[in-house]
C-alpha cells in the first residue's frame, strides 16, 4: 500500500490527505517527527520535510505540490486542476496563496509559537507574533468571505485543490481555536461545506493528547 509520511498539523500533509481522499486511494500514514532528522526519513526526502508520499512500486515523491499535482495527473476519475487554462490558472492562483501567503502570514505564527516551539525547544510563545497571526487570519478569512459571495467553490463552480489548499491550513488554525468564526459567517459557510465531506473525517479525527482540538474541531455545526 502508499504510505504517506506526514506530521498530523502539517497543513501541507493535510493537503495531501485530503486530495488521497477526494479520488478515493488507499493508503497508510506514517508519522514523521521531522525535528529528528532521521537517516532513513532523509533518505526519502533530503530537504527533511514532510509531506513524501512513497507509491506502490517504489516511487518516492516529496513536496505537497508535486505530490497533489501526481496525483491529479495519473488519476484523473477526480479532477482537481480545473478543466481549461484560465481555470487552471486561477485553481493554482489560489494554492500558490494559501500554501504562500496564508501559511506564512499565519500558519507559520500561530503553529510554530504554539506547539513547533515546544518540540523543537526555542522558547515559549511570542505574544506579539500570535497576535499578529491572529490579525492575519482575520483578512485572510474575510477575503475567503469575498471569494465564496462569488462562486459556488473557492475556483469556480466545483470543489478544486483550491478548497483543499485553503482547507488544510484552515483545519489546523481551527485545531488550535484561533478563529472567531462569528466574525467571518461567509467564510464559515464555506468550511463547513468541506467539512462536511467524507474527504474531512480523518482530519476531524485527528488527536494529540498533549494538544488536544478546540472543543467544536470535529462538530458539522459550530460557533
Amino acid at each position: 500500500m502508499r504510505q504517506l509520511h506526514h506530521f498530523w498539523l502539517s497543513p501541507f500533509s493535510r493537503k495531501v490527505r485530503l486530495v488521497l481522499a477526494e479520488k478515493k486511494l488507499e493508503f497508510e500514514l506514517k508519522a514523521e517527527p521531522v525535528w529528528e532528522r532521521r537517516d532513513a526519513f532523509l533518505s526519502l526526502n533530503p530537504a527533511g520535510e514532510v509531506p513524501v508520499l512513497e507509491e506502490e512500486d517504489g516511487t518516492v515523491l516529496c513536496d505537497s505540490t508535486v505530490i497533489c499535482e501526481y496525483l491529479d495527473e495519473v488519476y484523473t476519475d477526480t479532477p482537481l486542476l480545473g478543466s481549461d487554462a484560465k481555470e487552471r490558472a486561477e485553481i493554482r492562483r489560489l494554492v500558490a496563496w494559501f500554501d504562500g501567503k496564508f501559511n506564512r502570514e499565519v500558519t507559520d505564527h500561530l503553529l510554530g509559537e504554539k506547539l513547533l516551539k515546544r518540540f523543537f525547544s526555542t522558547g515559549t510563545p511570542d505574544t506579539k507574533i500570535l497576535r499578529a497571526g491572529r490579525t492575519n487570519a482575520a483578512y485572510h478569512l474575510d477575503y475567503i468571505g469575498w471569494l465564496f459571495e462569488r462562486r459556488n467553490w473557492l475556483a469556480g463552480e466545483h470543489l478544486t485543490m483550491a478548497d483543499i489548499a485553503a482547507a488544510a491550513q484552515i483545519s489546523v488554525i481551527d485545531y488550535m481555536g484561533d478563529i472567531n468564526w462569528s466574525k467571518h459567517p461567509r467564510a464559515k459557510d464555506w468550511y463547513m461545506r468541506i467539512k462536511s465531506r467524507p474527504a474531512m473525517r480523518d482530519i476531524l479525527a485527528d488527536r494529540q493528547a498533549s494538544f488536544p482540538p478546540s472543543p467544536h474541531y470535529a462538530d458539522l455545526d459550530f460557533e
